[in-house]
């Protein structure tokens, strides 16, 4: 298919500005400030625009989660790649029953936990991103902290070999939903566990967020893995495994600030890039 492209250089603020001013069709993955700024750029010109932005995505544990299954999941899906990935499960939503044993068993894996340079065999989490998002992460750790919850592993700043921005995990315990760092969407290797006393709390307590991409549930009853299913607001629904993580075949994409516009990957990703035309003709 022949085409014109043309490559536009520079910093986000000024390429971005270029391309949302030139481009017949807009496609967005990034934070949920910049998804909007360019969804009302995009929708004045009248263009079309798809948007992927944050997530402050829940894990479920309930007392019938298979114990080493949960724990996994957990620490997959919150510390895994420093918790830079928009499906991390920042929001670990645990009942009572199982609440110490997992929270005890968690901080025992992430005290194991090897971080380091990204390209050395033993390592399992690498360096934040940039000075920056490591600013950032510290930051919400502190607000965190002066917020009331308890940190009981807290992340420090790491010495390697090789330069880079190594922080170890933090775990807050005796965190609340209301709480900032369970609103506001950290990116970094920062996770949060709440504690609710049942089924129906615990999916109450998910869905109480501005954002909907990824949810996920721990759990051996059909029952309440069919019911989350249904009833969790997110565009991506787990069971019994992390919420980060994908099958590029299948469509991709959140509810609420997670997302707007078309779903990416898969099939739907080709409607997005598709104009349909309908015509009439004699014979």
């Amino acid at each position: 298919m022949a085409g014109v492209f043309n490559m536009v250089q520079g910093t986000g603020p000024v390429a971005g500005e270029s391309i949302i001013d030139a481009a017949d069709a807009i496609t967005f993955t990034g934070s949920a400030k910049v998804g909007r700024h360019i969804v009302q750029r995009a929708t004045s010109r009248m263009i079309r625009v798809q948007a992927e932005m944050g997530g402050k995505n829940p894990l479920v544990i309930l007392d019938d989660a298979d114990f080493d299954t949960a724990v996994s999941c957990a620490l997959d899906g919150s510390f895994f790649q420093a918790g830079q990935r928009c499906t991390a499960s920042s929001r670990l939503i645990v009942t009572e029953g199982i609440h110490d044993r997992f929270v005890n068993a968690l901080a025992e894996r992430l005290k194991k936990i090897v971080v380091g340079h990204a390209l050395e065999a033993s390592t399992q989490v690498g360096p934040v991103v940039e000075q920056r998002q490591l600013d950032q992460d510290l930051r919400y750790i502190d607000i965190g902290i002066n917020e009331g919850a308890r940190p009981l592993l807290k992340g420090e700043l790491l010495k390697r070999t090789k330069p880079g921005f190594y922080l170890s995990p933090t775990l807050f315990i005796d965190a609340t939903n209301q709480m900032r760092i369970n609103r506001e969407e950290i990116f970094g290797p920062v996770a949060a566990v709440i504690r609710v006393k049942d089924y129906d709390e615990a999916l109450a307590v998910a869905n109480d967020t501005p954002f909907g991409l990824s949810s996920g549930i721990c759990t051996t009853s059909q029952k309440y893995a069919r019911d989350f299913q249904k009833s969790s607001q997110s565009g991506l629904t787990m069971l019994n495994l992390p919420t980060a993580g994908l099958d590029y075949h299948v469509p991709f994409g959140g509810r609420k600030a997670s997302s707007f516009g078309a779903r990416e990957q898969g099939t739907y990703a080709i409607d997005f890039y598709t104009i349909v035309k309908t015509s009439y003709l004699t014979v």
